[in-house]
């Protein structure tokens, strides 16, 4: 987690809702992440969450927010809408990373430049509307890949806070990851608050995972979701495989002892060996352990232990399971993994396809973690 000092925190009143109702729009509301945070917020507080609007473009996804949310209005696409209605508490923000993560292009999001990542600049020309009528939201909640406050769009951040700022609100920044907020996926994302008017806001402190992706796994998965020798053996570091003695450092070797206690098949073997561009070439994954099966050869850090890496739109991490079988994540184990409970999972899947869904689950936010951020807004003594 990137540490920001928080200079206003002796100067200014910490930010506390104190109303019986708190009205949201989600932009780019994907699946709706931020209400159903919200929701279980509204349990605990003893408050009724109106979502006023939503602001989404993909039909699917569409589909699956009103199947787990009922239905809401939707204002279509950021760019037609001129002004949010008033009255809003919170706007929610999770802007396209695809010209910002590494997996992109890398375009970025400089005001004028055209990609899909810099409609944030959308969201400025709407409040700068806002602005005129004085209707801001109170709270602004912004959260996208962790590139975004990285050298190469350093500029283009400070140069969005400093607009916010005209506007009127106090800003605070965090990378934040999921591992660290109950849920047992390394998923680093930041995340900015913005507070209308001079008040402090401090982000939840980390805590001890006690989840492991072993619990959030299906008792029961189909077979069509286990790799097949042959995909096990491309992502496998073959050779140390098959020629333990030939290839351990050392009599004393640890791997040496795991290979050689059983026998050296990979779908056998007490442990697997996962190709990894590091110096060493391989990493080790045991049960419970997620691994990317998508080109492992050309990634680090291609095993978590007890945890999944980031999940993305489409299904290139897995499972060691029993017997050191290896197998992709369902999409309900998604859906797990980023917050979402089963209930939410069904009804979205009575409306879309798996391919969808893996998308929607990646394109998410994780719940667990926005709930711990919503949460000093509504109780300013939260601690954790």
């Amino acid at each position: 987690m990137v540490e920001q000092i928080n200079m206003f925190e002796d100067m200014y009143q910490s930010f506390k809702f104190d109303k019986k109702e708190i009205n949201l729009f989600e932009a780019f509301a994907g699946i709706g992440s931020q209400a159903v945070a919200l929701k279980k917020l509204s349990r605990e507080f003893d408050f009724k969450l109106n979502t006023i609007g939503i602001s989404e473009i993909d039909k699917h996804a569409i589909a699956s927010y009103n199947a787990i949310h009922g239905e809401v209005k939707n204002y279509g696409s950021i760019c037609d809408i001129q002004e949010l209605p008033n009255d809003i508490d919170i706007f929610t923000y999770s802007f396209p990373c695809q010209d910002i993560s590494l997996a992109g292009a890398g375009k970025g999001f400089a005001k004028g430049g055209g990609t899909r990542s810099g409609l944030l600049w959308e969201v400025e020309r709407i409040l700068e509307n806002n602005h005129k009528t004085h209707t801001l939201p109170k709270v602004l909640l912004m959260e996208n890949v962790k590139a975004l406050v990285g050298v190469k769009f350093k500029d283009d951040f400070i140069q969005w806070q400093l607009k916010l700022q005209e506007l009127g609100y106090t800003n605070y920044w965090e990378v934040l990851n999921a591992k660290d907020y109950g849920i047992p996926q390394n998923r680093e994302r930041v995340f900015m608050i913005s507070v209308l008017g001079k008040y402090s806001y401090t982000f939840p402190r980390p805590f001890p995972l006690k989840l492991r992706l072993k619990d959030m796994l299906e008792d029961e998965v189909d077979e069509k979701y286990y790799l097949s020798d042959k995909q096990v053996k491309q992502i496998s570091a073959w050779n140390s495989q098959q020629n333990p003695l030939e290839n351990a450092k050392t009599k004393d070797d640890e791997i040496l002892q795991c290979i050689t206690a059983k026998s050296n098949t990979s779908m056998n073997a007490s442990m697997l060996l996962i190709k990894e561009a590091t110096k060493k070439g391989y990493a080790e994954a045991t049960n419970g352990d997620g691994v990317y099966i998508n080109r492992p050869h050309q990634k680090r850090g291609v095993v978590q232990k007890d945890m999944i890496q980031t999940i993305k739109t489409s299904p290139d991490v897995g499972v060691v399971v029993k017997d050191s079988h290896i197998r992709k994540l369902t999409p309900k184990e998604c859906f797990r993994l980023m917050g979402f409970n089963d209930e939410h999972f069904v009804k979205a899947e009575s409306v879309c396809s798996n391919t969808q869904l893996y998308r929607q689950a990646g394109n998410s936010i994780v719940v667990d973690v926005l709930y711990y951020i919503f949460k000093p807004l509504f109780d300013e003594g939260a601690t954790i």
